[in-house]
């Protein structure tokens, strides 16, 4: 068998010596084969030469990704692996080529609806990671805003045929994707703004930008006037979507095929657990006093308030930065310019932080974003430092950046396509964890914050497998709540939700819709948490260092959960 040696490139980025293996070969044409087939993400990914373009949003785009797909798993299943790298890759595309053309199978797809992550809201995402610097950059924007009302054509096709067989998402989803898709076709919104921004940059431009704009709005109107129209009236009111529906999604989201009873049960202990923990800080902030009591006092001290979205940023920036340089060579490896990361507020209103990738040449940096709900105007910095730390380092930029600087030891795909939420979110989540143990959430606030993302995680795994598996209700939870005995329903969720997430009624609403809609994602959080945690246990167990594990892990990149496993067990 070969290994890779560890050498370092150029830029100073950490890479590892190892020639290309046939199965790469066949991952990094599978790879190359989707960025054709998907040029948005090809765009995300910094490929160039496509940047004005759509993939196919319709049925037809649908069965070439499946025949690509299909191609592949069987062409790399012909093939023995050469060292330990292919053999995580095999498996790898096994467990994900595979699930993707079960859950296909299963008639699961494109047409099923949330307010988060639908070809919808990636239609418009993309432009948030366009370069807005040159001339040029500007025409690909606009170019790619011109093409907005064919994407959206394919997309309403997919909604359509997949009606036709009787496959409509919940009405309350329906109702979501009306209500914000039809921000993005009102005047003044954010195509109007994109456009503005064009023709300030290139008045040449400005004509046809504005022109372009409305184009997308219309389009995005048109596909509201078909959700209200005639998708709405055949939706059905029912939000749970049952045991085997749920379980496929699960599986897609975790990587690995988990026992729900178990991981409900686990849920409501953990639930209870963390709660526990929150009481005992609390004391640490206020003797006496209850948990919100506690949280109020943090809420009120000047030194932990920011007003205005430029502090945020700014703050967000600076915690990120010094994050940075203290793990750098001492916990983890972090080097050129997978020290940079960029902080931002989203151009959207929908609320929610998440991070996008780097480029894969580091030339546009990883980046956090921060998205805040109209209206709001001042942020905690108590409540959100460990939110940093999950999207930063050592959380979602470390993970993925070390992934991008390593492609070359793996291929394309695993490097920089494939993401496994069980393995990211979780390890995301072991991150903030980490930094407990680390030393960087010992004041009382901070740590109150972190239990607080801790226990909405843990709130979801219970409520999102519950309510979807049409589990019944923990007795104790159920008194608390003033609920009937029995399943969950959507009233006693929200209520449930709004005592476990100390968030903003919008807020609130968002991540409520989100786990009806997006089933069986937010769970996987909590659920990875733990296997990160059980597999250092066991590193630790045998003699491994921490930052050695931390490096070995890393260093598989993001795969299913289980696959994580394999590889990392003698």
């Amino acid at each position: 068998m070969t290994h890779p040696t560890a050498s370092e490139d150029p830029r100073g980025v950490p890479t590892a010596d190892r020639l290309p293996t046939a199965i790469d070969e066949i991952a990094n044409r599978y790879y190359e084969r989707l960025m054709e087939l998907d040029p948005a993400e090809a765009t995300i990914a910094g490929i160039a030469g496509h940047e004005t373009e759509y993939g196919d949003y319709s049925p037809a785009g649908t069965t070439a990704h499946i025949e690509a797909t299909r191609s592949a798993l069987e062409e790399v299943n012909r093939l023995e692996p050469a060292d330990d790298v292919d053999r995580v890759t095999l498996d790898a595309m096994n467990e994900r080529l595979g699930l993707t053309l079960e859950t296909h199978e299963a008639g699961l797809g494109a047409w099923e609806l949330n307010n988060l992550a639908t070809p919808g809201h990636a239609i418009r995402q993309v432009f948030d990671l366009m370069p807005q610097e040159s001339s040029q950059d500007w025409r690909h924007i606009v170019g790619r805003m011109s093409n907005v009302p064919g994407a959206l054509d394919g997309y309403r096709e997919t909604l359509a045929e997949a009606a036709g067989r009787g496959r409509v998402s919940a009405a309350r989803q329906v109702r979501n994707v009306i209500e914000q898709f039809g921000a993005y076709a009102a005047p003044g919104g954010f195509f109007d703004d994109l456009a503005a921004s064009a023709g300030r940059t290139d008045s040449a431009l400005a004509a046809h930008a504005d022109r372009a704009a409305a184009e997308a709005r219309a389009a995005y109107g048109e596909l509201v006037t078909y959700l209200r129209d005639e998708l709405l009236p055949l939706a059905p009111e029912q939000d749970a979507v049952g045991r085997e529906r749920y379980s496929l999604r699960s599986r897609e989201f975790l990587g690995a095929d988990v026992d729900l009873d178990e991981a409900y049960a686990w849920g409501v202990e953990e639930l209870d657990r963390i709660i526990a923990e929150q009481h005992a800080a609390a004391e640490r902030i206020a003797p006496g006093r209850s948990i919100d009591e506690a949280k109020q006092i943090l809420n009120e001290e000047p030194s932990r308030r920011l007003d205005g979205p430029e502090a945020l940023r700014e703050w967000m920036q600076s915690l990120a930065d010094r994050a940075v340089e203290d793990l750098a060579g001492t916990h983890f490896d972090i080097e050129g310019p997978m020290r940079r990361i960029e902080c931002l507020i989203a151009p959207t209103h929908e609320g929610g932080i998440y991070y996008t990738p780097p480029s894969g040449d580091f030339s546009r940096p990883g980046r956090m974003w921060w998205s805040i709900p109209e209206g709001e105007t001042r942020f905690a910095t108590w409540s959100e430092t460990s939110t940093v730390y999950h999207e930063g380092v050592p959380g979602h930029h470390l993970q993925i950046a070390t992934a991008t600087a390593l492609a070359g030891s793996m291929n394309l795909w695993r490097a920089q396509l494939l993401w496994c939420s069980g393995h990211g979110e979780g390890w995301a989540l072991y991150a903030e964890r980490l930094m407990q143990a680390l030393g960087y959430l010992s004041d009382p606030g901070d740590l109150m914050g972190m239990l607080d993302g801790q226990r909405m995680r843990a709130a979801r795994v219970v409520f999102d497998i519950g309510m979807h598996c049409r589990f019944a209700i923990p007795e104790h939870w159920a008194r608390e709540l003033g609920a009937r005995p029995g399943e969950w329903t959507a009233e006693a969720g929200h209520e449930f939700l709004r005592r476990n997430l100390d968030v903003s009624p919008g807020q609130l609403d968002f991540e409520f819709s989100r786990y009806l809609g997006w089933y069986g994602q937010a769970p996987s959080y909590s659920l990875g948490q733990r296997v990160w945690e059980r597999l250092r246990d066991e590193a630790l167990g045998r003699g491994e260092s921490l930052r050695d594990f931390h490096s070995r892990a890393l260093a598989v990149g993001s795969v299913g959960l289980e696959t994580l496993e394999r590889a990392l067990t003698p």
